[in-house]
């Protein structure tokens, strides 16, 4: 029943891997068969989440990397696909905002720091893994964010970071379909990973309240991400490509009357 979710003998990239929603993609992708390379910049949580696959019985490898740059993006794909002897999904989740500020005073510097951390990330590594992914008929998966959906104030290198992942996604996929590799994006909404929780304790933010406006009244979870991410680099989802799908816990919507059931 559930063959075309099974990911056996496949290999796959994760970026940003150490912590939050990487590390649970790389984690359930290893659930499913997949041996994975997991890239990040500091190597102690890249590390511990090897020794978490490998507790799976999966092959793991640790690539330290800055998606950042073109040069690091290239040896991370390099590296992972000599180790392995392939390379069949690449998860470009590696990503996130520096700070909070309008744009009145938004730091040029921290503008193009969210930019290629969101965006230029993205497009070097799928560049650099496209040859691979194209002899494996494979997939990629970009993490967006429902930022880059509606954008969000505050942030708005990040909103059109994400929301240029979300229109890469659909040109590369567009490009890439005759080929036989897929690109889909998914666009996570308020998620509790390691970092958001810790900012949350900072700030004395409410989550479970502010939660409260989303139709299933809970904020996401890393796992909730993942869940999908698996299945569009499965076969289950061999006709989906070029799209962005949110994980967010429903539409929010103004109306005229309350609606309770």
């Amino acid at each position: 029943m559930f063959e075309e979710f099974d990911l056996t003998g496949r290999v796959a990239i994760v970026t940003g891997g150490g912590t939050g929603i990487g590390r649970a993609t790389a984690l359930l992708l290893a659930r499913r068969g997949a041996d994975i390379a997991v890239a990040g910049r500091k190597p102690a949580p890249l590390d511990a989440v090897v020794a978490e696959i490998k507790a799976l019985g999966r092959k793991a490898l640790a690539v330290e990397a800055d998606v950042r740059e073109l040069s690091s993006a290239q040896a991370m794909v390099e590296t992972a696909a000599a180790h392995f002897g392939r390379l069949d999904i690449l998860v470009n989740n590696a990503g996130g905002a520096h700070g909070h500020v309008g744009i009145a005073k938004m730091d040029p510097a921290k503008w193009d720091r969210d930019i290629a951390l969101n965006l230029n990330s993205a497009m070097y590594a799928s560049q650099a893994a496209f040859p691979h992914l194209r002899k494996a008929k494979g997939s990629i998966v970009n993490v967006s964010s429902v930022a880059g959906m509606h954008g969000t104030q505050g942030v708005a290198a990040y909103s059109a970071a994400k929301a240029g992942v979300q229109m890469f996604t659909r040109v590369a996929a567009a490009e890439w379909g005759p080929v036989g590799v897929r690109v889909n994006a998914v666009a996570p909404g308020m998620t509790a990973t390691e970092n958001a929780r810790a900012g949350w304790e900072k700030t004395g933010f409410d989550a479970d309240s502010a939660a409260n406006v989303f139709p299933l009244r809970r904020y996401g979870l890393p796992e909730d991400v993942a869940q999908l991410v698996a299945f569009l680099v499965s076969d289950a989802a061999s006709y989906i490509t070029g799209e962005a799908i949110a994980v967010a816990g429903g539409p929010v919507l103004g109306g005229m009357v309350r609606i309770d059931d």
